[in-house]
């Protein structure tokens, strides 16, 4: 999720990385070959070593209402949406666990709203910091639909220099998901040494008000965003912060590691990464600090409204607002969200 305004321009010309299939012009909309799909079997035969990583914090059912903190500010991204605090949430039953353990995360669906209203969302961020390690994201079903833009990511202070990373973003019924960094000037994609599954969008992660674009990748999985994610139960998205860099996963539900699914994870031993980051040209230390995990949706805004029309949906993104039909389908449903660190 960009903190700032984007550009109402977004298609972009990016330079091919060594290793990665050709790039596209258009950030978000790009198509893409080979899915890049893995089987459960190759998986486990190679999670067979140990993990070096002890679990920190995990992030389950009650803990996403206790351990985030609600926001309830008017939406930095411009989205025709009105946060709710915690105790809104969860009166309007926008935020609660299922009986299964469940917790959901909803875009209001059942009040009628004026064209160009504001509709009642949710979005949250850890009470905790942090300044790297391995993190793993269990979804079940994730927000999708016409003028919706969902994003699970992390931020750091003063925009943007203590740095933004996107692990699950996109809006409407984009075709993957989009990885992406925004940081403070002098971090760009490195061309050494990358090799990953992905197809560069941008290479410059420096962000301002009038480009906010950052650097990242498009995933070459379609089951990776909307609808298609939500058909196969979701899946898992896993990502490490160190000193080398970040490194994304994503794991189609049944393609999951056996380490991470006995909470032993070990990422040397896992399939290459859908997006590498690499350190050779950014410092992480200094562009990546003091991070909370954030979940939110938000409605139009600075990205899905600027790329509606585009978008092959019906109207004008303040025309979708006034439609419940489509909020349907804006849920968040989380099994749980993991940070590991080494000891």
């Amino acid at each position: 999720m960009m903190q700032a305004v984007f550009a109402a321009a977004l298609l972009i010309l990016a330079s091919p990385l060594e290793g990665l299939a050709n790039t596209h012009d258009n950030i978000h909309w790009s198509r893409h070959g080979q899915t890049g799909r893995r089987t459960t079997t190759t998986l486990q035969a190679r999670n067979n070593t140990e993990s070096p990583y002890k679990l920190e914090d995990l992030y389950r059912g009650e803990s996403f209402l206790n351990d985030w903190e609600f926001f309830s500010d008017p939406d930095p991204t411009h989205g025709l949406v009105n946060y709710q605090t915690k105790a809104n949430a969860v009166k309007k039953k926008l935020a609660f666990v299922q009986s299964d353990g469940t917790t959901v995360l909803a875009v209001d669906d059942f009040t009628d709203v004026p064209v160009g209203g504001n509709r009642d969302s949710v979005r949250i961020s850890t009470k905790k910091k942090y300044n790297g390690g391995l993190f793993i994201a269990d979804f079940w079903k994730m927000p999708h639909g016409c003028s919706v833009w969902p994003a699970y990511w992390s931020v750091g202070p003063n925009w943007p220099n203590g740095g933004e990373i996107d692990i699950l973003e996109g809006v409407h019924e984009q075709e993957t998901n989009s990885y992406t960094l925004h940081s403070g000037e002098g971090c760009t994609l490195s061309a050494n040494n990358v090799r990953i599954k992905a197809n560069v969008i941008h290479d410059r992660c420096a962000s301002s008000g009038s480009d906010n674009r950052g650097c990242g990748f498009s995933d070459s999985d379609e089951r990776s965003y909307g609808k298609p994610f939500n058909m196969i139960a979701g899946g898992v998205f896993a990502h490490l912060w160190n000193s080398q860099g970040i490194k994304m996963w994503f794991f189609p539900r049944g393609e999951v590691p056996a380490d991470i699914n006995t909470k032993k994870p070990n990422p040397d031993a896992w399939p290459t990464p859908s997006a590498f980051f690499s350190s050779k040209t950014c410092n992480m230390a200094e562009h990546f600090y003091e991070h909370s995990l954030v979940l939110d949706t938000t409605i139009c805004g600075d990205f899905a409204g600027a790329t509606y029309a585009s978008a092959g949906c019906p109207g004008t993104c303040e025309q979708a607002v006034a439609n419940t039909t489509i909020f349907k389908w804006a849920k968040w449903k989380i099994n749980y969200i993991a940070t590991y660190q080494l000891p």
